[in-house]
């Protein structure tokens, strides 16, 4: 065991990451530094700084990162128009890499050896956090207690907080969850089998669609770039257009999914998300690409999204794959101006009109009221469009087919 002096751990005032403070401590004998991100998650946090340090940290920090969160992370996400496999809109995946910066800014200032997650063994995010800090900073340790301690049970971890008095909750959690301004996620339980209904009891952000409101409510949603802006007319921070966006979403029940994914590390894995400011933001900023986006720059665009993707879900935020996307995403955005409208209801996001400075739609072209557009220039184009289908139908011919 290598040995190190101070410790950074990335503590969320749990059980596990409780128990983790305290095993360091005997462990590595070491001195450990809390750091506990603020990134708008439900949970309330007061209180977590005093319990830290009466675990044994001798400093605690919590930090707001919710503005960052939003600017620097999400909505660069959301420019690259990324959904791993198709569905899964990253709400975990894009926090981890900014907790990653964090731990190591902190260990920076600090002067600590070593940072700390409670990550287990098998899933996704040891390996987010650990490729962030590795490319942040080589020259810091990583500590993951699942992967050394025997302490490989619930049971046994509250044995451990009981024997060094380390203050849990005293309800149990039905399931493992994951929670931030954009998302939450639910595990385990009768999650577990991909055969069973998830229970009424994992809703936290999206009502259940039979209990949205019968009557439809209409938005509107400003981009700048691709950005989100304003709501409904109203000029917004990052961080409370995605609260605001998670409001409307949610109380009409939009949001949620439930799916079976591959894990980086190789297995599958069924969870429940809930990601209402996620899913609306992505449905109207398709909308309206849609009048603003090159067709041939669209389709590129696309094509790289599958793989910026698995870069955000597989952990290689700071890769220089990810950051030279991101620069093809943020210049394939520049026209990505303008106003969406559109119906939520009843678990379902309807755009209804969309308009944009930049737009490429016209309506002399489009029109069935003359206009004009020469209809006799589509022979041409059919046939040199159709000239290698008819070459082709010639070789076939001669092979008897």
């Amino acid at each position: 065991m290598q040995q190190v002096k101070k410790v950074v751990l990335a503590y969320s005032g749990g059980l596990d990451t409780s128990v983790i403070l305290k095993w360091l401590l005997e462990t590595y004998h070491c001195e450990v530094i809390t750091l506990t991100a603020d990134l708008g998650q439900p949970e309330d946090l007061s209180g977590v700084e005093e319990k830290a340090l009466k675990t044994g940290a001798s400093k605690a920090f919590v930090l707001d990162l919710r503005e960052e969160m939003a600017r620097d992370f999400v909505f660069p996400m959301m420019r690259g128009a990324a959904r791993y496999e198709g569905r899964y809109l990253l709400g975990t995946s894009i926090a981890r890499p900014l907790i990653a910066k964090a731990l190591v800014d902190i260990a920076r200032k600090e002067g600590a050896d070593a940072v700390a997650h409670g990550a287990t063994g098998k899933g996704n995010d040891q390996v987010r956090f650990e490729l962030s800090v590795a490319a942040l900073a080589p020259d810091i340790k990583v500590i993951a207690p699942w992967r050394e301690w025997e302490l490989m049970s619930r049971t046994a971890l509250t044995a451990f907080a009981a024997k060094h008095g380390i203050p849990i909750s005293s309800g149990a959690k039905r399931y493992s969850m994951d929670a931030n301004m954009l998302h939450t996620s639910f595990e385990g339980s009768e999650l577990e089998d991909p055969g069973n209904t998830p229970d009424a009891s994992c809703h936290e952000r999206c009502v259940p669609v039979e209990q949205a409101p019968d009557t439809p409510e209409i938005i509107s949603v400003d981009f700048l770039h691709g950005n989100p802006v304003a709501v409904n007319g109203e000029s917004l921070s990052p961080a409370a257009i995605i609260r605001t966006l998670a409001d409307l979403a949610g109380r009409n029940g939009i949001g949620r999914d439930d799916m079976v994914e591959n894990r980086f590390v190789g297995m599958k894995c069924r969870g429940v998300y809930e990601n209402p400011a996620g899913t609306l933001l992505f449905a109207l900023h398709r909308d309206l690409e849609g009048i603003c986006m090159d067709r041939e720059l669209l389709g590129i665009r696309d094509m790289l999204a599958v793989r910026y993707s698995q870069c955000v879900y597989n952990g290689f935020w700071y890769s220089p794959e990810r950051e030279a996307m991101q620069a093809f995403m943020d210049a394939s955005q520049e026209t990505v101006t303008g106003t969406v409208h559109a119906k939520l209801y009843k678990g379902g996001v309807w755009p209804l009109a969309r308009t944009s400075p930049y737009s490429l739609f016209s309506e002399d072209l489009a029109t069935f009221e003359g206009g004009d557009y020469d209809h006799k220039d589509a022979a041409g184009f059919i046939r040199l469009n159709s000239l290698r289908l008819r070459l082709h139908a010639a070789v076939q011919k001669k092979l008897g087919k």
